[in-house]
């Protein structure tokens, strides 16, 4: 009876090591099978990148981002460049050209009292403020320079052009009255008889005529 019970003892520890035996077995096929499986996927993926980049010739950079231009730069590429000159000049923003010459006895004013008498507003005869053009305006007589005339006087404005915007009584023929801030400064201009330049817009048919 009892070497019955310890060949079944035997028997059953055996049969418990061979399952045992068996479990790690396929648990290890399992495992292994899965890492063969993942690099068996990998495998190839990797193959065909670098097949791809290795014997693909890129693609020119026009076909992968095209060039746009705008409308501007077309037209400036037809078109030649406007140079312009660099001896022109410009009032208002439009670019000018001398039209003619006239010599003038030129007096200058302030706008006080003491030159404008019961004139003196702050406004000029075309109804604008001294202070237009930086309080760098003339007086003339408008028969023979009207409102709007630019002109450049010799010594007055750094030699900038400059309107007629004003007139006075005394401003007869071809005299022409410069204007100052102070009439201290005025007097400072005494009287001298120059050459003065009347300007006309290049862009204007009517400017010789």
């Amino acid at each position: 009876m009892t070497i019955h019970l310890d060949h079944q003892r035997r028997l059953k520890v055996a049969r418990t090591t061979a399952e045992v035996c068996v479990f790690a077995f396929v648990a290890l096929t399992v495992a292994a099978s899965a890492v063969i499986a993942k690099q068996a996927a990998i495998g190839p993926a990797l193959v065909a990148i670098d097949t791809v980049v290795s014997t693909t010739t890129p693609a020119p950079v026009e076909q992968i981002m095209p060039i746009m231009e705008p409308m501007a730069m077309i037209e400036a590429l037809q078109e030649p460049a406007q140079v312009v000159p660099s001896d022109v000049r410009f009032f208002d923003g439009r670019p000018v050209k001398p039209i003619k010459t006239i010599w003038m006895t030129v007096t200058a004013y302030s706008p006080d009292h003491r030159s404008c008498g019961s004139w003196a507003d702050g406004k000029t005869a075309t109804n604008d403020s001294v202070w237009t053009n930086a309080m760098q305006l003339v007086a003339a007589d408008t028969r023979i320079l009207p409102f709007g005339s630019m002109i450049t006087v010799p010594g007055y404005a750094d030699n900038e052009i400059v309107p007629i915007l004003d007139r006075g009584g005394a401003i007869k023929g071809a005299r022409l009255d410069v204007l100052y801030a102070t009439h201290s400064r005025a007097r400072q201009w005494g009287v001298q008889k120059l050459p003065v330049i009347v300007w006309g817009y290049t862009d204007d048919p009517d400017t010789d005529r």
